[in-house]
């Protein structure tokens, strides 16, 4: 894919700057009420059933859900199996890991159709097979994701960056070279945070949350 001069100065600023996850994620309930999050989920078994699918736009619309309810999307990257994301979190009714989980189950619901849809006969034997008798018992048809989902709670500006750099080289590096430089890749928010461009979808720079009201929302 050839690049112009912009595109590759914007793609590379800032994440020369890369930061690693030097802390493990982790997977246990999220304790707060309210908050900004790094979260990611993963397809069952690291199929690319996002891909698969086309299953992006279900990520956006869920994203849709989040912001009529008060809530930000500071920044995304949606891969072919796994969605990383960080997120501002009000205070509501429902607590952050059940509306994670409302958020995951509706994405599911909808790649389960788009998979009938293409006829997608043996993967969709292959994540029926997947889910337990426990689960089945409680009328579970297909394993979308990986149990849960991993969590970093966001404490200042640093560590968000390093979060959000992270996310952002994630289509870039290791086995996926997916794009030649961070902003080229669509599914992503890279392109805002490197060259102030809003990409597919519209998020909030994490610097304003300083405005931001985690208290009760309608």
């Amino acid at each position: 894919m050839s690049t112009t001069g912009h595109e590759r100065s914007c793609g590379t600023r800032r994440a020369m700057e890369t930061y690693y996850l030097y802390s493990m994620l982790i997977k246990t309930k999220i304790p707060t009420d309210s908050g900004h999050f790094f979260i990611t989920f993963t397809c069952f078994n690291w199929l690319p059933l996002i891909e698969t699918t086309s299953g992006y736009d279900l990520v956006y619309n869920w994203f849709d859900v989040l912001k009529e309810k008060g809530h930000h999307i500071t920044g995304y990257v949606i891969m072919p199996n796994h969605v990383h994301a960080t997120i501002a979190f009000k205070k509501t009714k429902k607590n952050i890991n059940k509306i994670i989980g409302d958020g995951k189950r509706f994405i599911g619901y909808e790649i389960v159709k788009r998979l009938k849809e293409k006829n997608e006969t043996a993967l969709l034997n292959k994540l029926a097979a997947a889910v337990n008798n426990s689960d089945k018992a409680k009328g579970k048809l297909f394993e979308i994701w990986e149990d849960s989902f991993e969590w970093k709670e966001c404490f200042g500006d640093e560590f968000s960056w390093q979060k959000i750099n992270y996310m952002h080289n994630n289509p870039c590096s290791g086995k996926w070279q997916l794009c030649a430089e961070p902003a080229l890749y669509p599914h992503s928010s890279a392109k805002f945070y490197l060259c102030g461009e809003q990409g597919v979808y519209p998020v909030l720079n994490f610097k304003m949350l300083s405005d931001f009201d985690f208290g009760i929302s309608p």
